[in-house]
């Protein structure tokens, strides 16, 4: 008797762990850390989005589209880092 095939399960929510991750890292980032080491802190926390995307479609266990899954991950996160610090240096130089 062979074994039933499982659905796949869905690739977007290792994604949007990753991205919601990487919101909430960069708006602590932008908040705690001094002025004068807010970039080094940044691309720290992309660092670890990066291993918690690795990580995140490993634990998932699927093969087929790992690279491209991981990817969208990481650039994902890139992005939304990229967007809340933008955010934060508007606000920086407005003097709000």
């Amino acid at each position: 008797m062979a074994d039933p095939v499982l659905a796949p399960r869905s690739p977007f929510v290792g994604l949007v762990v990753t991205w919601a991750f990487a919101a909430v890292g960069a708006i602590l980032i932008g908040v705690v850390a001094p002025d004068d080491r807010l970039m080094t802190w940044y691309a720290i926390g992309f660092g670890i989005c990066v291993l918690l995307s690795f990580a995140v479609q490993l634990f998932r266990g699927e093969t087929r589209g790992f690279i491209l899954r991981v990817s969208a991950g990481s650039l994902g996160a890139l992005l939304v880092m990229g967007i809340v610090s933008a955010g934060f240096g508007i606000a920086a130089l407005f003097g709000a």
